[in-house]
């Protein structure tokens, strides 16, 4: 599961924050005040931050300014009820990559920390995985060289598998990469996709090598 920590000082935005990240398979961790935080990096490594802006000690700027001069590469999104163009400038000029203001959609939030923790994996053109290779740069799979058909969101699915490769993810992240955020899917048509592609990677899709469920959560793609 990808980690991420949350730094924020007031406990009931913290908890809610937790409860949410981690019902849709992330593993969480929370720092309250700007000096933790730092600690918290130092110990735990994170897969991305999210970063309230007012901190006590140090506040979420020193703490990103911090970070980034420590060579931390991590996303970085800070959280702030402060809406002035100028702060949103500074926290991106000093490392930040997104910027979200308080009140937020949870979901909102989720497909914006998935399109984060989606840039952070290195770009490659294509991907092999048994006698399977996808093509990033021509949307297409093949199979020992012949090409194997998709239909678009399969290839959407596929693609976000192999993007979040070793990843649990939540159908509902499934959901907001495949078909975009905002999109009607229920759980039951994801089921049936994933059913779709199956038959076309696995040796015998009732017993999945690569792309296993996870009860409970969702799906995780192995290579």
């Amino acid at each position: 599961m990808p980690k991420i920590l949350i730094v924020e000082d007031e406990p009931d935005v913290a908890f809610g924050l937790t409860e949410d990240l981690r019902r849709h398979g992330y593993e969480t961790d929370v720092a309250t005040d700007g000096e933790r935080a730092l600690r918290a990096v130092e110990s735990g490594r994170p897969d991305l931050i999210l970063l309230d802006v007012m901190l006590p000690k140090l506040d979420g700027f020193d703490v990103c300014r911090e970070l980034r001069r420590r060579g931390a590469a991590m996303p970085i999104i800070l959280l702030t009820a402060k809406a002035h163009e100028s702060e949103k400038v500074l926290g991106l000029e000093l490392g930040a990559d997104d910027y979200v203001t308080k009140p937020f959609s949870p979901r909102e939030l989720r497909a914006r920390i998935q399109a984060r923790l989606r840039q952070a994996v290195p770009d490659r053109s294509a991907v092999s995985f048994g006698s399977f290779t996808l093509d990033l740069a021509r949307a297409e799979l093949r199979c020992d060289g012949n090409p194997v058909s998709l239909t678009p969101s399969e290839y959407r699915l596929l693609k976000t598998f192999v993007e979040c490769a070793g990843r649990v993810l939540t159908r509902q992240q499934l959901i907001d990469a495949a078909w975009g955020h905002g999109t009607f899917i229920t759980d039951r048509a994801v089921d049936t996709h994933v059913w779709s592609l199956r038959k076309k990677i696995e040796p015998d899709p009732a017993v999945p090598c690569r792309l296993h469920a996870v009860r409970g959560i969702g799906y995780r793609f192995d290579l």
